[in-house]
């Protein structure tokens, strides 16, 4: 059984942790060098992307993270965590670091303010069963895809929809938030895309 790590500094860290247990993975919270250590691949939840950047330096997590995504640690960014697993970010900080995790350019709040949030219903590539309900909180978008990036969903499920879903062998990112409504599905293709690393 693979264990992976939930990056525990905002964001619904215990939903993650529930979520990846029911897709099949031993979940751990990450806060620190050493737990990070411990874990076969990390989620990193929703949040606010420029204080979770900054937390992680605070925290001497950034450097380590760095190059357990470099060595080829499976990832998975939801919202705030695809907006720093990206190598290219719009509309952020000056100071604000990206991981380069997966050769995406994000662009941070790109449907608008809280108040824009809502939710729809997703046909997302090697997801069986039907449409995925999505939620999506001052989420982001990706802007452009580099070579070896697999779209998996656009909103409106539309062939010209923004992109919010996508992913290479080792790294997804989603810009919703599929750890709220019960549905463990991506979850689980996340644990497999760890197993197949492995």
């Amino acid at each position: 059984m693979v264990t992976v790590g939930v990056l525990a500094l905002q964001g619904d860290v215990a939903e993650h942790l529930s979520a990846l247990e029911a897709g099949g993975a031993r979940a751990v919270a990450v806060r620190r060098r050493a737990e990070l250590d411990g874990v076969d691949a990390l989620v990193i939840p929703g949040g606010e992307s420029t204080a979770m950047s900054r937390l992680l330096e605070a925290l001497d997590l950034a450097g380590p993270l760095a190059e357990r995504l470099s060595s080829g640690m499976p990832a998975w960014g939801t919202c705030a965590g695809m907006v720093l697993l990206a190598s290219q970010i719009l509309d952020g900080r000056a100071d604000q670091r990206a991981l380069a995790a997966l050769d995406i350019t994000v662009r941070r709040n790109a449907f608008g303010r809280q108040i824009d949030s809502w939710e729809e219903d997703l046909r997302i590539t090697g997801v069986a069963g039907g449409a995925f309900h999505a939620v999506f909180i001052r989420a982001p978008r990706v802007e452009r895809v580099g070579e070896g990036v697999e779209v998996l969903a656009r909103s409106g499920s539309a062939p010209d929809g923004p992109i919010v879903a996508a992913r290479s062998s080792r790294v997804l990112v989603t810009s919703f938030h599929p750890e709220v409504g019960g549905d463990h599905r991506l979850h689980r293709l996340f644990v497999d895309m760890v197993d197949e690393a492995a």
